[in-house]
């Protein structure tokens, strides 16, 4: 096709059987179904009917909403009380490299691919269907799991103002909710993920400001503070140990935390194949999502530091024993020592929506990844079925019935709930990046010896394929690093459920893939034998035959042009 210059045989193949693309309706528009059938095995077509809904401001804020949790706002104050201001901001500086090289290998496989699940149904294409299984388990594992994390820090965040409600009322309210917007068409999954995301924008960028009026002497006290904490109690804290090695593991803490709090390019990526005029929309939602976010993580992770000396004691005593919603967060703190009042409150609101969007989005990220599974037959095929607005229904309930193990808080304490979410999800996520780093190394091959111009594609990353080892290695390592504490020689930080939490993933992904392998007897593909022009020629008439619908309220016509 003339749109990317690639050429393709109108026939396409998968495991030696025949891909079958049938246009159903016109799919040169952007309300009509899209219906690809694919032969996997003796099992029959199976097809993939959403719809391509999504506008560019919506890719954009979601991009942004599924990445913003209340990592930022309140669980960033452990890594400061661990490392010190210049530990917190060194280290998500540094993470933040990370998730550029792997931002820029996403960018290109998918801008060049736009489907439902890409770099789950990528790794199975591209480098081995064994890895592709483990890879889509793994991701599914991880966003079903942060979505009873989020329910709970809900109900713990509401507790700042009132325990009367019972928390298992406020843990079905919100389950409820989530079933709610995510069985709608996806269009209004996107408008209300679009404004819960620009509420953790505004919050961010205030927390901001707030820090740069404050630190000059804008505050109550007229206290010019400016970096006095970085002097006082001193820019470095130590941990477990005194000395050099004790400010290594302050570091070393912080970097564990930023890996958790920093999310890479997944939440765009999983949106790629509902997105209008995806070609267009995808590589632009790319470049302004990892900006956006480096600017959120880098200058809040500076800002924290500001506002609060490491040691203060309300800092340390809200961690320790758990206290609830905002009144962990650096930022209230520093309210509090500066005697503003009001702003708490509102912090802790925005908060709350901030858990609440990021729960949304994992719903619809955990929906659409088994979603991919079943189209690549590693899922019940049953898991295919979708609404009449493309909604796959059968995967949303089957992740809110993961988000049932948020009533876990009714028999155990909440904080330590949020940390067997936190400490499964760290590792599962590293494994993601890695996945994504090697799938694109395979491609990068594949392009080579086929002879696909890499110059000629939607999006081209820089400094590959350097980047993409780059990203695979640190974030491999430190997939294994995540869990350290529990070697320490050091008495109670040896306990049979951290160690599980920490490690479980690291230790499910390779049984999956060698029992994927063992059982379907699928082979590692060489480069010459990686398929590319799978799925190629509907996003390839897709594209040519797309006409941008004329948004009609003029409201929304500005919202697009400042976020599309």
């Amino acid at each position: 096709m003339a749109s990317t210059g690639i050429d393709h045989a109108p026939a396409q193949y998968y495991n030696d059987e025949k891909v079958v693309s049938i246009d159903a309706e016109k799919t040169g528009g952007t309300d009509s179904p899209r219906r690809r059938a694919s032969w996997v095995g003796s099992v029959g077509p199976v097809y993939d009917t959403t719809h391509r809904k999504l506008k560019p401001r919506h890719i954009q804020l979601i991009g942004i909403g599924g990445t913003i949790g209340t990592a930022l706002y309140v669980q960033i104050g452990r890594g400061l009380m661990n490392g010190g201001p210049a530990s917190l901001f060194l280290a998500f500086t540094i993470w933040c490299t990370f998730i550029l090289a792997v931002t820029l290998c996403m960018a290109e496989m998918v801008s060049y691919l736009p489907i439902s699940s890409p770099f789950i149904r990528f790794a199975g294409r591209w480098v081995d269907d064994a890895f592709g299984v483990a890879a889509g388990w793994n991701f599914f594992v991880f966003e079903a799991a942060l979505v009873p994390f989020e329910i709970v820090a809900c109900n713990v965040i509401i507790t700042f103002w009132s325990d009367v409600v019972p928390t298992g009322v406020i843990i079905a309210i919100v389950i409820a909710l989530y079933g709610l917007i995510n069985l709608m068409a996806v269009k209004w999954y996107g408008e209300t993920e679009f404004w819960a995301a620009l509420g953790k924008v505004l919050l961010i960028i205030g927390l901001i400001i707030f820090t740069f009026i404050s630190m000059l002497g804008g505050n109550p006290l007229k206290d010019r503070y400016g970096f006095r904490y970085w002097k006082d109690p001193g820019s470095f804290a130590e941990l477990y140990y005194t000395g050099n090695l004790g400010r290594f593991l302050g570091f070393l803490q912080c970097l564990i935390q930023a890996s958790f709090t920093i999310a890479g390019p997944d939440y765009v990526s999983m949106a790629a194949g509902e997105a209008e005029n995806p070609r267009k929309i995808m590589p632009r939602a790319y470049k302004a999502v990892f900006y956006r976010l480096t600017c959120f993580f880098v200058l809040g992770s500076l800002c924290v530091g500001i506002n609060v000396p490491h040691n203060d004691t309300e800092l340390v005593a809200a961690f320790k024993l758990g206290k609830p919603g905002a009144a962990a967060s650096p930022y209230v703190v520093a309210m509090n020592r500066l005697r503003i009042e009001g702003l708490p409150h509102i912090v802790n609101a925005m908060v709350l929506a901030s858990a609440f969007s990021a729960g949304n989005s994992y719903v619809y990220c955990a929906s659409r990844s088994l979603f991919g599974l079943a189209l690549e037959g590693k899922a019940p095929r049953v898991l295919t079925k979708t609404t009449k607005q493309g909604v796959p229904w059968i995967c949303v309930i089957v992740v809110l019935i993961f988000a049932l193990l948020s009533f876990l808080q009714l028999g155990n304490n909440s904080a330590k709930v949020l940390n067997w979410f936190v400490s499964l999800v760290t590792a599962s996520q590293l494994i993601n990046f890695s996945v994504m780093c090697f799938t694109f190394i395979r491609f990068y091959k594949a392009c080579k010896v086929q002879g696909l111009d890499r110059n000629k594609l939607p999006f081209k990353g820089f400094w590959q394929p350097f980047a993409a080892y780059y990203g695979m290695i640190g974030t491999f390592i430190m997939a294994f690093v995540g869990g350290y504490t529990v070697f320490l020689p050091l008495d109670g930080y040896w306990t049979i459920p951290d160690f599980l939490f920490s490690y479980f993933m690291i230790m499910l992904f390779p049984v999956l893939y060698l029992g994927w392998k063992f059982i379907k007897k699928t082979k590692f593909k060489r480069s010459h034998e990686i398929d590319l022009q799978q799925d190629l020629a509907e996003i390839e008439h897709y594209t040519a035959n797309f006409v941008e619908t004329k948004e009609e309220n003029r409201f929304n016509r500005l919202l697009d042009k400042l976020f599309g």
